[in-house]
């Protein structure tokens, strides 16, 4: 059986959740992983209020689509970064500029999400946990082992009794494993699991996008964690380096084409998404594919109305007979 095939509504969010709706029902879409910001999910309310529960799930119902899981990726990066005036952005007025009070209003609504996905009837939330420890990847001024471990120790401080909500709910978070994030890598994914003791709360929501400009396989990092694939998004990166642009991006905005790198939609960079098919099959994945479409030099409707197409067609299930099973011969 073929994967769903949902379109995460994050980079829509200056539509209106029916507005979304409708657009994804018309190209086709079976479902939509909901991001909690915008008129698209407000946490609090889906946490408390059994109307706005309903109201959210009618109009799912009215464009025939699905949901399996929440992106709750702006209150999660507040959670554990280190304070800077970009995470302004994502908090309410109450809390800008007071950083402990806007860590505080961001663990709450993590908390809270939980809550939000089992009402949706969502058994994943997909997002962000920070990094503390981002800035200091590059290891000068000369960064201390001791100053990694104590990033890692604080983020596991932080998320623990968030995720001890998650589990009161019964819900799974999977982080998207990201730069910026405290894990970023394959290695540095390993280490975070480690630290939290495989908690099976935690997992990852696989991206090939972030993984491939870095360099990495993106398949083999799904061999490497075959039990924490929680969900999926289908995002593609082109790597265009030049011999002028470095892969750090050269403080360039996204779209650029001086850049090392830029998202595309898909089908139009370069991962290879057969191979990411085949290793999802491998290990039994049966969760959506969610397009996660970013792309500053493609008109968003014709990309994701084409990103859907691709991936329909790269969707196949494994095989269920032995290719070779009947060649033995009868006269053996």
């Amino acid at each position: 059986m073929n994967k769903p095939v949902t379109l995460f509504t994050g980079q829509w969010a200056d539509l209106t959740f029916e507005e979304m709706c409708k657009k994804a029902s018309d190209w086709g879409y079976d479902g939509l992983e909901i991001a909690c910001w915008g008129d698209h999910m407000e946490v609090r309310k889906a946490a408390d209020d059994p109307s706005y529960i309903k109201e959210k799930k009618q109009m799912l119902q009215k464009y025939k689509l699905n949901c399996w899981a929440l992106g709750a990726h702006l209150s999660g990066q507040c959670v554990g970064d280190r304070y800077d005036e970009r995470l302004d952005g994502f908090a309410p007025d109450e809390v800008k500029g007071k950083p402990e009070q806007l860590r505080e209003w961001a663990a709450e609504e993590m908390k809270v999400t939980a809550k939000a996905a089992k009402n949706m009837g969502c058994s994943v939330v997909n997002g962000f946990m920070g990094s503390p420890i981002w800035k200091f990847w590059y290891s000068f001024p000369p960064t201390s082992e001791e100053m990694i471990e104590k990033g890692f120790k604080k983020i596991h401080q932080l998320w623990t009794p968030i995720f001890d909500e998650f589990d009161r709910f019964g819900v799974k978070f999977a982080l998207e494993v990201h730069p910026t994030e405290i894990a970023f890598d394959l290695y540095t994914t390993k280490r975070l699991f480690e630290v939290f003791k495989n908690r099976a709360t935690l997992g990852i929501n696989f991206d090939p996008s972030h993984l491939v400009w870095q360099g990495i396989e993106p398949q083999l990092f799904i061999r490497e964690f075959p039990d924490k694939i929680y969900h999926v998004h289908m995002k593609d990166v082109a790597v265009t380096l030049d011999g002028k642009a470095g892969i750090l991006g050269s403080h360039l905005p996204f779209g650029n084409l001086q850049r090392g790198w830029n998202f595309r939609s898909l089908g139009h960079g370069d991962v290879n998404f057969e191979e990411i098919i085949r290793e999802l099959n491998s290990i039994g994945y049966e969760g959506p594919l969610s397009v996660e479409w970013e792309d500053n030099g493609m008109d968003r409707e014709f990309g994701a109305k084409e990103s859907l197409e691709f991936v329909r067609e790269i969707n196949f299930s494994p095989s269920v007979v032995a290719f070779d099973k009947d060649m033995k011969s009868k006269s053996d």
